[in-house]
């Protein structure tokens, strides 16, 4: 077993003629046992603390999680990776909306949180739409590549638009429409919102359905309502429709019934092809009134510099944020964010540690990033690619930790967006010692690959991982477990119950943590580059 442990990265040194002195294959392996179980779960609960806040962008919480991962990484050796600094200054706004508001559309008055979620992205203390025509966009997408364009010969201007969730693959899992049942970035709602401020929309409304949203109505509920944060941006965001935001499903097929409309029959329609159709004469008025702040938040980034090639650099890469604190709900108050992302972040500086624990540095250097506002739209990770420390030219991979495998050990190891990279078939030769063999997207259909930190670095042209967890558990006093600790999971996503419980199996956590950093090292050791496959949207620039 010691032998298969190490085997993936001792052939590809011996092949690039790469291996160093002293990082023996039994060195390498025991930086590898490093990872432990003890360590991570005491990351996470100080992390996950409700000292911590809930750690929000530019609250005290900031402030200490900044702090407790500078102290970490400068102890273990890591330079600051920002110059002579360990942080990425990210000027940040943060709107919002008065919860006294309501939407009206056909006489009635719809209620915040209850049966719809609005604000806006302008930087503006006041918005609104004011008897604004309804017209249903069904998906709202304009792909040219996949021959689909629903606003094709429509005019929204001063209108609010009305669209699903999703994309069309999802509802018929043809795999011949946009990618079948996986969701492809057409299919987020921060795509939705950008092509309707595209086609002059005055508003725009997403109808919430909890299998193509991939989560229940609560997160629409406590995500999207409170502060929320944005780029300073000179233009105040004024390129925005003026309001946006959800209806839950109920809501949804009300107006449609009001308009003369089947809601099933037009989605069904949606599906088919191209399609949009006006509501009636239903309109909608809402002011949207909002407390507008500026301020600073940080990302966080490590290096280890490489033995051999410093200025080559792969990057692992977290979100350190959650959701704060909501004052105004009652109980708990606290979004402690164990899972989402104190996992993630606790785990980073796990992998950390066992590379600062080889005798010689790898050749490749070793960069951590733990970024800001992920929650918020992946703000902290779309500012460092708009404005990177490490140029994409000088980026040899990423490698993605987001909300680690709680369920205990398991057989295989998912990828999510799989087969985009070489660095699938690296994590695949790197599982089999663990007995292990990487198996697909868990659930396609949620679009994970376009849902986290990896993405900002796939769009620089950046081979980007992002994988974790799997589906076969190891034996059955696990599987009996996950089927417990699973529901548990799913219910408290982005929920205040999302703390730190002493049940958890993080062996499974354990288990990624040291593929990734198996992967990492064997990628520093090799000649060559990963790429991307020739079947991704994605290419090196």
């Amino acid at each position: 077993m010691k032998l298969k442990m190490t085997l993936s990265a001792l052939t590809i040194a011996v092949l690039s003629g790469c291996v160093s002195t002293s990082n023996t294959p039994e060195n390498v392996k025991t930086a590898y046992d490093s990872i432990n179980t003890q360590q991570l779960a005491e990351h996470i609960k100080t992390l996950a603390s409700d000292e911590f806040g809930g750690r929000a962008p530019s609250s005290k919480g900031e402030e200490l999680t900044l702090a407790y991962l500078t102290k970490h990484f400068k102890s273990l050796g890591y330079e600051p990776g920002n110059g002579d600094s360990f942080l990425q200054e990210v000027d940040l706004v943060s709107i919002e909306a008065d919860a006294n508001m309501a939407l009206k559309i056909g006489g009635k008055d719809y209620l915040y949180k209850k049966e719809m979620v609005m604000g806006t992205s302008r930087i503006s203390p006041l918005e609104s739409i004011k008897d604004s025509e309804l017209v249903f966009v069904g998906y709202g997408v304009n792909a040219p590549e996949y021959n689909w364009n629903d606003y094709d010969g429509l005019d929204v201007k001063g209108k609010t638009v009305v669209m699903l969730v999703n994309d069309p693959g999802f509802a018929t899992k043809d795999p011949s429409m946009f990618t079948g049942e996986a969701m492809t970035y057409y299919g987020r709602w921060t795509y939705k919102y950008e092509e309707a401020s595209r086609q002059g929309a005055a508003g725009a409304i997403i109808v919430h359905e909890t299998a193509p949203a991939s989560y229940p109505w609560s997160v629409v509920e406590n995500s999207w309502s409170g502060e929320q944060f944005g780029f300073q941006k000179a233009n105040k965001n004024m390129d925005r429709v003026a309001v946006e935001g959800w209806v839950t499903v109920d809501v949804a097929k009300e107006l449609f019934e009001k308009a003369g409309l089947n809601f099933t029959d037009a989605k069904a329609k949606a599906a088919k092809g191209a399609y949009h159709v006006d509501m009636g004469d239903l309109t909608a008025s809402i002011t949207v009134k909002s407390k507008i702040k500026t301020s600073t938040s940080y990302n966080f980034i490590a290096t280890l510099p490489g033995s051999k090639k410093p200025d080559e650099h792969i990057i692992y890469s977290a979100h350190w944020d959650h959701l704060g604190t909501d004052k105004n709900r009652k109980g708990d108050q606290i979004y402690n964010g164990a899972h989402d992302n104190a996992t993630g972040t606790g785990g980073m500086i796990e992998v950390a540690e066992a590379f600062a624990k080889l005798p010689t540095r790898p050749d490749r250097s070793m960069t951590f990033l733990a970024v800001t506002a992920e929650e918020q739209g992946l703000l902290g990770s779309k500012f460092y690619a708009a404005n990177p420390v490490i140029p994409a030219k000088q980026t040899v991979a990423n490698i993605n930790m987001d909300s680690l495998n709680l369920l205990g050990k398991v057989k295989d190891i998912s990828v999510v967006g799989i087969g985009k990279s070489d660095l699938d078939d690296m994590l695949a030769n790197a599982a089999k010692a663990q007995g292990r063999v990487v198996s697909g997207d868990p659930r396609p259909a949620s679009g994970g690959y376009y849902r986290s930190d990896h993405f900002a670095f796939a769009n620089m042209g950046v081979p980007a991982m992002y994988a974790g967890g799997g589906t076969e558990a190891i034996d059955d006093a696990t599987t009996n477990y996950r089927k417990r600790m699973s529901l548990v999971l799913r219910g408290c996503y982005h929920q205040p119950c999302d703390r730190y419980r002493d049940e958890w199996d993080l062996n499974g956590a354990v288990q990624d943590l040291q593929l990734f950093y198996q992967v990492g090292y064997d990628i520093s050791q090799q000649a060559e580059w990963p790429q991307w496959k020739a079947t991704s949207e994605f290419k090196r620039n």
